[in-house]
Formats: structure tokens, sequence, C-alpha cells
């Protein structure tokens, strides 16, 4: 007779189908980050470019999607998206924590990254930061700025980001995160290329490996340049 299955041995609760989830979910974000990333770099492109990007956001697939419809889908799906990978971070961390009474003598801490080492404070700190701009741009709006009105703010999405970091604490916030952003990027896009199997060879290891590293690169530098260019008056001015 077959002994009945214990609790908490279905797939669903596998280490294996949980790294699975963080790495379905971490390639959303990235997806998510690269096309914002684009979004922010169109601001270079003078204040009509970057409205009129902004505006058509709000009105892509109209009359089939309603005003915003397009924006409101990808809250929900990046929505989603954060409580399977917060729920797949929390328990892969609770079971991490119940398993270092039986360390392993060949494991080195110094062999860590340095993007491993901070994958889960700088994931809190990505979430905190996350919220806050959230309610900075939408609820809260900017703090004014003298250069830049009140109705200019209300009524241009490029006098909005002009007004923000031209606030150097905003531009100082921003760039801290980007750090912390770089560093999860790193580890994570490795990851999931180790998730999916990807990195069974030495070659395909260092090409992981350099792949998180430029990904890591090409965003932070991109999210960097606008609100840089904003603070040292390049543009907006």
């Amino acid at each position: 007779m077959t002994a009945p299955a214990k609790r908490g041995t279905t797939a669903r609760g596998t280490t294996v189908f949980l790294k699975f989830i963080m790495a379905v979910t971490g390639l959303v974000f990235i997806g998510y980050v690269l096309l914002h990333m684009y979004g922010n770099l169109k601001i270079f492109a003078g204040q009509e470019a970057f409205d009129a990007y902004a505006h058509g956001l709000r009105t892509f697939g109209d009359p089939l999607l309603p005003y915003g419809g397009l924006l409101w889908i990808v809250r929900i799906v990046l929505l989603v998206s954060i409580v399977g990978h917060l729920y797949a971070a929390l328990t892969l961390w609770s079971r991490a924590n119940g398993a270092r009474s039986t360390r392993y003598a060949v494991k080195k801490a110094g062999a860590a990254s340095l993007g491993s080492r901070t994958m889960r404070w700088g994931g809190v700190f990505i979430l905190l930061f996350i919220l806050w701009h959230l309610f900075h741009f939408t609820i809260g709006k900017p703090a004014l700025n003298s250069s830049v009105s009140a109705s200019e703010i209300a009524a241009s999405p490029y006098a909005m980001v002009v007004a923000s970091f031209q606030l150097w604490w905003m531009t100082l916030l921003y760039l801290a995160a980007l750090v912390a952003l770089g560093l999860h990027l790193s580890h994570g896009i490795f990851s999931v290329q180790q998730t999916l199997g990807w990195t069974q060879t030495a070659r395909a290891y260092r090409r992981a490996k350099s792949i998180g590293h430029a990904t890591m690169a090409l965003i932070v530098v991109g999210f960097a340049l606008p609100p840089l260019a904003i603070l040292f008056r390049l543009i907006g001015n």
C-alpha cells in the first residue's frame, strides 16, 4: 500500500518551482524596466516628443481599450508578478534560514558576489523605492521647484520630470535606487539563466555572468542619464 504524500511536497511547494516563479517574474520585471528606460530616454528628444509619448501610452489601443487601459494592464501584470516574486523569495529565504544549522564545509562566504549577498535587502529597498516613486509621480506629485510652475507640472509629464530631478536630493535618492537595482539585476539575470539550465558548462556560466553585468550596465546608465542631465541643466532649462 502506497504511503500518503506528506504535506508540503506538492510540485508547487518545491524549491525548483519557487525558483521558476522567481525566474518568470524576474523576466517580466526586466522587460518592463527596459521599456521604461526607453521611454525615459525620450526626454532627450524634447518636451513635445516626451509628452506625446506619455499621451500615447494612455491612448494606446483606442477605441478597443479605454483611456489608460494599457497602463492598467501593465500595472495588474506587475502587481501579480510582484506578489509571486515576493512569495517565492520569502519562502526560499525562510527555507535557507532554516537550513543554516547544517552548513557545508566547502562553502566560502567570500565566494559569493556582492549582488548575491545583497539580493534580499536590496530587493526590500527597491520595493520601498517603487512605492515612493509611484506615490511621488501619481498621488503626491513632485515637490514644486522654483523654476517650474504648478500649472506646467499639471499640464506636462516632461515638466513634472524636470521639476523632480532639479531637486538634488531626489536625484540622489534615484541614483541610490539604481545602485540597488543594478546589483539586484546583475545577480538576478544570472540566476534566471541558471534556473533555465543555461549555465551547465564553464563557458555558458561565464556568458551568463557577462549577460548579467552588461544588462545591469545598460539599465543603470540608461536610467541615470535623464536625471543627471536635468540636475546639471543640460536639458529642461
